[in-house]
């Protein structure tokens, strides 16, 4: 799929990024934190590990999320939020932005996100504002 232009609920990829921001506001990396160490909205630690002292038992399915800043672009990082499955099909990683589509494949969709992404629009661009900071 890299290379190609494609429309993901207010996303527009190219090559392996998301370049233009999803929203006018930028994204507040601290309101980023919140959404990535939360049980309940990111839930990204159930597969992820890092440093957070908060969470005794992150995931280990998935890498660990220090150093996501220096290994990504923000347009990268903007995708792989976006949807991972853009950069590598057979991840596990659920597309937090790419609205439900049946003939893409989503079709086991959680009645509480039926027809929305799991996260709006500034909520992308603060999770990517808070994983620019982990160098």
């Amino acid at each position: 799929m890299i290379g190609v232009s494609v429309a993901l609920a207010s996303a527009i990829v190219v090559g392996d990024g998301v370049p233009v921001p999803l929203t006018a506001s930028p994204g507040d990396a601290q309101r980023g934190r919140a959404i990535v160490v939360s049980r309940q909205l990111g839930m990204c630690l159930l597969c992820h590990g890092g440093s957070f002292p908060e969470e005794p038992t992150p995931g280990t399915v998935a890498g660990s999320l220090d150093g996501a800043g220096a290994r990504w672009t923000e347009a990268q990082l903007r995708l792989r939020v976006v949807d991972a499955r853009r950069v590598e099909p057979s991840t596990v990683m659920p597309a937090y932005h790419r609205l439900p589509d049946p003939s893409a494949g989503l079709t086991r969709v959680a009645p509480a996100w039926q027809g929305r992404p799991i996260l709006d629009a500034q909520q992308v661009e603060d999770v990517v504002a808070f994983l620019r900071t982990l160098r």
